[in-house]
């Protein structure tokens, strides 16, 4: 049975860091990428804080350009191969982010705006905006954006890979 870095409900942050470490040092090995990479750990956790992980891995080297190239792709499978390897329950796969060169937090402005835009004009119009599907910490990070905004609210549809937000007016069925 593997480890568990789960206890009481909550991550145990330093075994899983520790874990970490040795997931990326094998990958990283094997596949002869020229990376380094920091892993801290967050002393608190606010339950809403969309640019604090409890564990933040950030990556910098030469391969650096390889984790961005189409969309960030390498580095989001980077990730999702460790949470994988922590065997992390899904509510928990947003404790644990890799970022490198601030790409993250730079989606999550980019997505802060993008909902913006929107629900202003859906506001004006009074017709729903639907935004092309994404991955679903980046539709969790829309509904946040929004969840207090006046005259709109948010949902989800579709299924798997094609789910996506949708920004209704608040008076809308």
């Amino acid at each position: 049975m593997p480890a568990s870095f789960v206890r009481d409900g909550r991550l145990d942050r330093e075994a899983a860091a520790a874990e970490i470490r040795r997931c990326l040092d094998t990958i990283l090995r094997c596949a002869r990428f020229h990376l380094n990479y920091r892993v801290d750990i967050a002393p608190t956790l606010e339950a809403e804080d969309l640019e604090t992980a409890e564990i933040a891995v950030n990556f910098d080297g030469p391969d650096k350009p390889l984790l961005l190239e189409r969309n960030g792709d390498l580095l989001k499978a980077l990730e999702h191969i460790a949470v994988r390897w922590l065997r992390l329950e899904p509510q928990l796969h947003n404790r644990v982010r890799f970022d490198c060169g601030n790409f993250r937090a730079s989606r999550i402005a980019e997505l802060r705006l993008s909902a913006e835009v929107a629900a202003e004009r859906v506001r004006q119009t009074r017709e729903a905006f639907r935004f092309q599907p994404m991955a679903a910490r980046d539709r969790r990070i829309i509904h946040l954006a929004l969840k207090d905004q006046p005259g709109v609210r948010t949902g989800s549809e579709g299924e798997g890979d094609m789910r996506q937000v949708v920004i209704f007016p608040a008076d809308a069925k």
